[in-house]
């Protein structure tokens, strides 16, 4: 099996080997290919591309330097360039920044197999971690899900429609009075309710309208 790491720090190679081998400890033929930064790995990618060598995973950090030559900015563009050249290559991306938005970019443009905060990973998981996408899963680390959870809720936020539910709703409107006020049935205001409950992680009505006003939808 070859495996990709890409990496600007040797210490975080090295745990990702050994928690790779720890896992595919009976796998003969495992063979390492490790970059420091995006122009190395652009490199070894399109090298290998061409020679028929593929990677069945890589471990890519999003904050590398970038190789402006080959049109790479980051670890994502890294990623996008291995899909693809080598589609059936499972990728794990690792980042630092959780930002909301950077998360988004990172999901929208790759959707990784596995996507992880740096501070979701230590010692004691990293092994876990990497089983799971070895053996077919899609993991994302718990702040990767907080972030998806305000993507989803910022989302639905957007649309006109559910912003003036949550407005009636805070005013005391059940949802049959809100169907007299805003163009819909209220089976469709019903359901909408529903969706924005499960964005915010709300229970009740109560607890959507207090969670809206906390985050600063209303």
């Amino acid at each position: 099996m070859n495996i990709l790491l890409v990496d600007d720090h040797p210490m975080i190679i090295e745990a990702y080997q050994n928690a790779i081998m720890k896992i595919l400890i009976s796998e003969e033929s495992l063979h390492f290919t490790i970059a420091y930064n995006c122009e190395e790995a652009y490199k070894i990618i399109i090298k290998n591309s061409r020679e028929n060598i593929f990677f069945s995973l890589a471990i890519v950090d999003q904050g590398l330097p970038p190789y402006l030559a080959g049109n790479i900015d980051n670890g994502t563009d890294l990623s996008l360039l291995v899909k693809k050249n080598m589609l059936s290559c499972k990728i794990i991306m690792v980042t630092a920044h959780t930002e909301v938005v950077i998360i988004y970019d990172i999901i929208r443009k790759l959707n990784p197999e596995g996507l992880i905060i740096k501070k979701d990973i230590n010692p004691s998981n990293i092994t876990d971690i990497f089983k799971s996408v070895l053996d077919g899963d899609i993991f994302k680390s718990p702040s990767v899900k907080l972030c998806i959870s305000e993507i989803w809720c910022k989302q639905l936020m957007v649309e006109d429609f559910n912003r003036q539910i949550l407005f009636y709703l805070s005013k005391g409107y059940k949802a049959k009075e809100i169907e007299q006020i805003v163009p819909l049935g209220i089976s469709a205001i019903q359901k909408r309710i529903i969706l924005m409950k499960s964005a915010f992680n709300a229970t009740d009505n109560g607890s959507l309208v207090k969670e809206a006003i906390i985050q600063g939808f209303i």
